[in-house]
């Protein structure tokens, strides 16, 4: 697992895709059939055979995820996770077990199976997202209008044997994900906070994958197993221990919501960007595809020039490690090899200055994106002037011409000590 872990490690940027039935209706995945929630401010409020209904219908354009997969090669994305199953129980694969899901729906095709070859036509690693809970199928048992309002904690008891019933089919569908698609790289769960951990029996389903699949990685939220934290539309002021990943929406919404038109601007988003990098995560950043499986124009709004941007600067984002302390430079900073990137997230004041490096080490310094070198100055207190290896400050002046309307980039070369 180490060897799996090590690309993650480094991958910092992710697409993640949130998509279903209810898509060609322009509704949240799954949270309108139990009247919402208040942390989905936009969730419609819907009755539960109301929101099932469409998925009799849904027949979207064929192999629309290549469309998808285009747009993380170009922003350097490194891996992509898709919504098997959301917790309203449809299957965008074609399941032996079940007869909710898309091989059931007008469109017959398998849309794991296109996501999964797209994916790996880009040249990407392989995710994909598994609700736990299920609020469709009978055995667990599902969601319905009287059952209202939603409490988490509160959801209603299958009985033994129900709940038998339900965590054999839960398994037999992991193993349809698992030997079906060739290797997966991640599994994402959700949805296990309506049961007790020991319910879900982890352990024998992590022992599952480990057999299917060794090099699959497992995020924390099968609980007990999880290789990676992942804090949802937050970054951690302090970086989790272990590998982690923030996933965020680009509006306050998964599933495509044009309701919801709380956009985050594209210099939003390169600036989280720039944060989780500079704390060593991954950012996977959810598109939304519309029903017949293109993504919104306020999306690719967002995509196109976050592209244009990690065309110019991804060296200072992909691969790298955390830079510098935060008393050693205001903003977020990584770091590889002998280079150290400074993420400048706010207008300089002509120079910026960098502290407690290596003053005497400190080779160059360019802009990222116009490769212009740029003047710089050194200073340290006075007995460390008889340092042969002084650190102190760096002071470097950033003409007003090179700042980028998103975010500028500050490549500092530093030798190694003699």
């Amino acid at each position: 697992m180490a060897n799996a872990m090590g690309w993650f490690a480094g991958a910092r940027f992710g697409m993640f895709v949130h998509w279903g039935h209810v898509s060609r209706r322009g509704w949240e995945l799954s949270w309108p059939l139990v009247g919402g929630v208040p942390v989905l401010p936009k969730a419609q409020d819907v009755s539960a055979d109301t929101y099932h209904a469409s998925a009799a219908t849904f027949a979207p354009e064929r192999d629309s995820p290549r469309a998808w997969l285009a747009y993380a090669k170009r922003l350097g994305m490194r891996y992509a996770v898709l919504t098997a199953k959301h917790h309203d129980g449809f299957a965008l694969f074609h399941s032996r077990v079940s007869d909710f899901g898309v091989a059931h729906a007008p469109y017959r095709g398998d849309l794991v199976r296109e996501f999964v070859d797209a994916t790996r036509e880009a040249g990407l690693r392989v995710g994909l997202y598994y609700s736990l809970s299920d609020w469709h199928h009978p055995d667990y048992p599902a969601f319905r209008d009287e059952h209202r309002p939603y409490t988490f904690g509160a959801r209603p008891r299958p009985t033994e044997a129900q709940w038998a019933r339900y965590t054999d089919f839960l398994f037999a569908q992991m193993r349809e994900l698992l030997t079906g698609y060739g290797p997966i790289d991640i599994l994402w769960f959700d949805g296990g906070w309506e049961r007790m951990p020991h319910e879900w029996r982890p352990e024998e389903l992590r022992a599952l994958i480990r057999e299917l699949q060794p090099g699959c990685l497992v995020n924390d939220r099968l609980p007990g197993q999880g290789d990676f934290d992942t804090p949802e539309q937050f970054v951690p002021p302090e970086p989790p221990s272990r590998p982690w990943e923030t996933c965020l929406t680009m509006n306050e919404s998964w599933g495509w919501n044009p309701s919801d038109t709380s956009w985050k601007s594209a210099r939003d988003l390169v600036h989280v960007l720039c944060e989780v990098a500079s704390r060593g995560g991954n950012l996977l950043l959810n598109v939304s595809p519309m029903g017949d499986g293109r993504l919104p124009p306020e999306q690719v709004e967002r995509l196109d020039a976050l592209a244009h941007w990690m065309h110019d600067h991804g060296d200072a984002i992909l691969d790298t490690e955390p830079g510098l302390a935060p008393w050693q430079f205001y903003g977020p900073s990584t770091r590889r090899d002998g280079q150290v990137f400074l993420h400048l997230l706010m207008r300089p004041y002509e120079t910026v200055t960098v502290r407690g490096v290596p003053i005497r080490r400190v080779m160059a310094v360019h802009e990222l994106r116009s490769g212009r070198r740029l003047d710089f100055t050194t200073r340290c207190a006075v007995i460390d002037t008889f340092n042969a290896d002084a650190s102190g400050e760096l002071v470097i002046r950033v003409p007003e011409d090179l700042i980028d309307p998103l975010a500028t980039v500050l490549a500092v070369d530093v030798a190694p000590p003699s």
